[in-house]
């Protein structure tokens, strides 16, 4: 049960965004701008980020909902995205994304620099300065937006389809919509 009064029916983020359409606004902008606008990373590279943190933070909704947008966006699909969230070591993507992952689990595990051993990794791997600072950039985001999800205690949505429609409207519209 959440801890506040949201006053409409939908889970997770979605309910607070509705209920609050002045943050919603600029929380919307951060995601599009983090997530959709044209970088060296992909869509779906830079929503697998979003997931990752999620799941190391626990927070369920963040992490499905992420885990469907980015499947949505990447080639290997659930698949991937399954395996890359179990064990990115062991998962199959590249050395620039198990790298930029490493960095993502740093952010989220300390205040502080992420370890040069972490960006010289990444560096090896091919990540450039826009790669590691929108990889940093994203984590520190979804830790904050984790945080505000669970926090409030929103709720899950009973129907599991609910992060698979969702990742359509995603891919085709973004996040201004309160996605």
């Amino acid at each position: 049960m959440p801890h506040i009064a949201i006053d409409n029916e939908l889970p997770g983020i979605n309910g607070l965004l509705t209920l609050r359409p002045d943050t919603a606004a600029p929380l919307s902008m951060l995601a599009d701008a983090l997530l959709r606008n044209p970088a060296p990373m992909s869509r779906g590279e830079r929503e697998l980020v979003a997931a990752y943190v999620s799941g190391l933070n626990g927070t369920r909704y963040c992490t499905n909902a992420h885990s469907a947008f980015a499947a949505a966006q990447l080639e290997g699909g659930e698949a991937l995205v399954k395996a890359a969230l179990a064990d990115p070591a062991a998962a199959p993507l590249t050395e620039r994304m198990r790298a930029l992952l490493r960095i993502a689990a740093e952010v989220r595990g300390q205040v502080g620099p992420v370890s040069q051993e972490a960006v010289a990794a990444a560096r090896a791997a091919g990540a450039g300065d826009t790669e590691i600072h929108d990889t940093v950039l994203i984590a520190a985001a979804f830790c904050m937006y984790n945080r505000y999800v669970d926090a409030l205690a929103t709720e899950l949505p009973e129907d599991p389809g609910y992060y698979t429609e969702g990742a359509q409207r995603i891919v085709d519209s973004g996040y201004g919509r309160g996605d």
